[in-house]
């Protein structure tokens, strides 16, 4: 005679391991980073500490960063003068003066760092799909990660919040 499972007992452990899981909520920190942007200055995790950061991995040749350029520009310069900093990150295979032409037809109103060598993207968390984009809260916390198009509603949102908690 074989035993009866009660799928109620297998449940059990289950939920108590996600309920345990549901109070911790440590987002993780942002690296020590260092932005060489394209007019050849530098800007650290220091000068941007007490500001909501949005850090976005992004190619020239890449069709889903490229579509969403002028989304980014309108997120930047709608929340901007509330303590709000886009930093866009052309990744190491891309040309400097292919991104450099980029920023200038379009105008970016935000900062443009290039990643020559793949550190920045290492240090992110091995990024290697574009586009790949963080937000950064005011202590320094990744709050959130978008591998590809973001929800711009929901990121206008989640921006709205953590420019509140300032």
């Amino acid at each position: 005679m074989t035993p009866r499972i009660r799928p109620w007992l297998l449940a059990t452990p289950l939920l108590a391991a996600v309920g345990g899981l549901a109070g911790c909520t440590s987002a993780e920190r942002a690296p020590e980073s260092t932005f060489r942007l394209l007019d050849g200055s530098t800007l650290t995790s220091a000068d941007l500490r007490g500001k909501v950061l949005l850090v976005n991995f992004w190619a020239t040749t890449c069709v889903s960063c490229v579509k969403e350029m002028p989304q980014l520009i309108e997120t930047h310069r709608r929340f901007a003068a509330r303590g709000f900093e886009t930093v866009a990150v052309a990744m190491s295979y891309d040309p400097p003066e292919w991104v450099a032409n980029f920023a200038r037809t379009r105008q970016l109103p935000f900062k443009v760092a290039l990643d020559s060598d793949g550190t920045l993207a290492r240090h992110w968390g091995e990024v290697k799909l574009t586009p790949t984009t963080y937000i950064v809260d005011r202590q320094g916390r990744i709050v959130k990660r978008y591998v590809g198009e973001p929800d711009f509603a929901a990121l206008a949102s989640l921006l709205d919040k953590l420019l509140a908690e300032g």
